[in-house]
């Protein structure tokens, strides 16, 4: 019988795009896959250290593989990858309290995994590789895709910018960009698959600058990418606002497939705080470019990043954040607390000086504040219709699909009764809204109008 695995993934899209090689590289190597933790021989725990506790879920997580073992004497090879690995290295043989890790696998040593695996299993001492490894290829169509209608594309591996909270570019590593060819190649892949979503990857997207192609920027890459036949959507994750220039919003606006929707973190509304963390661009400039992102796009949603509680952070730099989102109204937004990160200048440099106590109360305070944005922009959708690319199936309801709109909205979506659901995955489905929430809205499919996502009338 095959040996199988089971890979656990914590943290952002890159790690889940890194989860997919992985299950790639260990199907080509003769494993096959399991969702039982008791019937896997390998388990691998895919790691994120951008927020604070990350090394504390690995090592409660190490603890419970542990005591199935002791429970039922099968013991796993268990292999650690991802930015803990990375950050800790063979520190983390010392710090998990006698629990056994088989390997160590930096991030940036994804194609050696299923040798280490198999040196592992033959050997009584861990295995550990962390070293950098410059060369970004990977082999075409070996990615295992865990989602039907969905491809996550990497354009960019790493990062220069060395924010002042940001872990990534010690966990990461420096920029290496993907070839321009290699890129289109893995999304022609991706549409042959029967996606009809991509979405590209890196930490600065828009610093992408082809390595092949010397000529090529981000916005020619989306032009190229919006020509593949099968493709009907493409996103992108993540711009820097410092990097988001005329040439990137007009192709957003211009190029038909690509997702009228911009992730544009900002992280603070106080230009104080912003030079702090090394954002290198000020609460008027950021501003300017969402007025202008409006004027060239008014059909553009937004959303960003926000962090509370940074090194120095006073109760006027908090308003400042407050009075920056009620201007921008973002559609969605993700919101922490600020965490000391291992190896960041801010942990070097700057004491945690804000309390927890402030902390919760400003974040909970912007929260609601947002809350209540998303709740009033998501009602003007209500008695319109919207195009909806299905892609999930309702978990409660048979006749229920999900799925989200250009501008990333997700939308609940009711079917005929008569309807398998199933068949409806990767359509572009128009749904007339008749509820909204703070987080999605609810409506009808407009069943003489739906068309698969490729372009054919259904």
């Amino acid at each position: 019988m095959a040996k199988k695995y089971l890979i656990e993934t914590f943290g952002c899209q890159m790690n889940f795009h890194d989860s997919e090689r992985m299950a790639g590289l260990l199907d080509q190597a003769g494993y096959e896959p399991t969702t039982e933790e008791i019937d896997a021989d390998v388990i691998v725990i895919n790691t994120c250290s951008v927020r604070e506790h990350a090394e504390e879920k690995l090592y409660t997580r190490l603890g419970e593989i542990r005591v199935l073992e002791q429970q039922t004497g099968h013991k796993p090879v268990v292999a650690i990858a991802g930015c803990v690995a990375q950050q800790e290295g063979e520190a983390l043989l010392e710090k998990s309290n006698g629990h056994v890790i088989d390997v160590i696998m930096g991030t940036q040593r994804l194609k050696m995994l299923p040798a280490l695996v198999e040196k592992a299993a033959r050997s009584p001492f861990a295995e550990v590789d962390i070293n950098p490894w410059d060369d970004v290829t990977f082999p075409l169509g070996i990615t295992r895709r865990g989602d039907p209608v969905k491809a996550y594309v990497t354009i960019i591996e790493g990062c220069n910018d060395h924010c002042a909270f940001c872990v990534v570019p010690y966990t990461r590593g420096h920029e290496r960009m993907r070839a321009k060819a290699d890129i289109l190649a893995d999304v022609r892949e991706a549409a042959d698959s029967g996606r009809t979503e991509v979405q590209l990857l890196g930490q600065i997207v828009n610093h992408y600058q082809a390595p092949d192609d010397p000529s090529s920027d981000f916005a020619d890459l989306l032009a190229a990418v919006n020509e593949v036949p099968g493709i009907e959507r493409i996103r992108f994750a993540s711009p820097h606002p410092r990097h988001t220039g005329r040439r990137l919003i007009e192709a957003v606006r211009d190029l038909p497939k690509v997702c009228k929707h911009l992730h544009l973190p900002v992280q603070s509304g106080s230009s104080r705080v912003l030079k702090a963390m090394r954002r290198r661009y000020t609460r008027d400039s950021y501003l300017e470019l969402v007025a202008e992102i409006r004027e060239t796009i008014p059909a553009a949603t937004l959303s960003t990043d926000m962090i509370v509680g940074f090194p120095g952070e006073t109760a006027e730099d908090f308003d400042q954040t407050m009075s920056l989102t009620e201007a921008a109204q973002y559609h969605s937004m993700f919101s922490f607390k600020y965490s000391p990160r291992p190896n960041t200048l801010a942990l070097k440099r700057l004491p945690d000086d804000v309390s927890e106590d402030v902390k919760t109360r400003r974040i909970v305070a912007l929260q609601t504040l947002q809350r209540e944005i998303q709740t009033r922009l998501n009602e003007q959708a209500v008695g319109t219709t919207v195009d909806v690319l299905i892609d999930s199936a309702s978990r409660r309801r048979d006749a229920e699909m999900s799925g989200r709109t250009s501008g990333n909205t997700v939308v609940n979506c009711q079917l005929p009764g008569d309807t398998d659901a199933s068949e409806w995955m990767g359509r572009i489905v128009p749904v007339w809204v008749h509820r909204a929430g703070p987080h999605s809205l609810w409506g009808e499919a407009v069943v003489s109008h739906v068309r698969r996502a490729a372009g054919d009338v259904n």
